[in-house]
């Protein structure tokens, strides 16, 4: 089972946090990386639409939506029931479990690619899909509180955020150009891996200074940020079999069951559900699932995929 090199980059940013060093990635440089990916990642699959057909996209976007709303079910009566948890505090903190986490993903596609495995290139709408009904399912999930929500704000974020609006965006602007993004790709297609480095340098970073949140909630924290990825990645393997898809494929599709959201499900929550501890629900999703995802369940759903396939 070997690591992608990207890998390298996020333990050098949490090692740095770790012995207190000033290493810090510039806030300017820091939102480039990110406009970069998901443009990136956007723009790659939106140029693969064009060469499939509704019979097979309409049927997989389906079965992907009804995935995502259905990963908070799953999340809302662990952390409900057996943490003890608030319904609202549960609510939020299962939405970001059935969203996505684009750097996740990201490293994901590198390591596909660093192999050589083959993968619907179409993946990328899926990834933007998923950001939606796990925002609209905690929001259900938490009941009353829903109500004093504004839903046009809460229409805006979610279609307007920097997240969905970028991905999308890419994918738009992929599809209507379809053979012409090759004259973008030099800079899109060949810089992604070094970008990717640099934004996970700054990930470790971040994902280590949030270590000490995780001490002070106790065992609860570090269970389900480990169980709850890997019954979402069983999940998004077997639906991704059931579809049909190429061995790639289902990779991509457990590792988006196993990512939690920390941009675009935290930004919609602080909308909708502001009464909501949003810092648990980051310190789950970024300094435990998201180091999890990238050192073990990554690495151990592709030695899975290599040898059944």
């Amino acid at each position: 089972m070997q690591l992608d090199i990207v890998v390298g980059f996020f333990l050098l940013g949490a090692l740095a946090q770790l012995v207190r060093s000033d290493l810090r990635l510039p806030t300017g440089l820091y939102q480039s990386c990110v406009i970069f990916l998901l443009l990136a990642i956007g723009l790659k699959g939106g140029a693969a639409l064009s060469t499939y057909s509704a019979a097979t996209l309409v049927p997989q976007s389906l079965a992907v939506l009804a995935f995502g709303a259905l990963l908070p079910l799953l999340a809302f009566p662990v952390l409900h029931w057996i943490g003890k948890w608030s319904r609202l505090d549960a609510a939020a903190t299962a939405a970001h479990y059935g969203s996505v986490s684009v750097a996740t993903y990201a490293v994901a596609v590198a390591l596909l690619n660093s192999h050589g495995i083959e993968y619907e290139a179409y993946f990328p709408l899926f990834v933007a899909l998923l950001e939606v009904p796990a925002i609209v399912v905690g929001i259900l999930l938490a009941r009353q509180s829903a109500k004093d929500a504004g839903t046009g704000k809460l229409f805006h974020e979610l279609t307007c955020n920097q997240g969905v609006l970028l991905l999308l965006g890419g994918i738009v602007i992929g599809a209507w150009a379809g053979e012409r993004t090759a004259s973008v790709m030099p800079f899109f297609g060949q810089l992604f891996h070094g970008v990717l480095a640099l934004f996970l340098l700054e990930m470790g970073r971040v994902a280590a200074a949030r270590l000490r949140d995780v001490k002070g909630q106790g065992a609860f924290l570090l269970s389900f940020g480990i169980f709850m990825p890997l019954m979402g990645g069983v999940a998004g393997g077997v639906l991704g079999s059931l579809l049909g898809l190429s061995a790639g494929g289902v990779f991509l599709l457990a590792v988006l069951g196993s990512s939690a959201s920390y941009i675009a499900v935290p930004a919609a929550m602080a909308v909708a559900l502001p009464q909501a501890n949003a810092s648990v629900s980051i310190t789950l999703s970024l300094a435990i699932t998201f180091p999890f995802n990238v050192l073990v369940a990554i690495p151990v759903y592709l030695a899975f995929i290599q040898h059944w396939s």
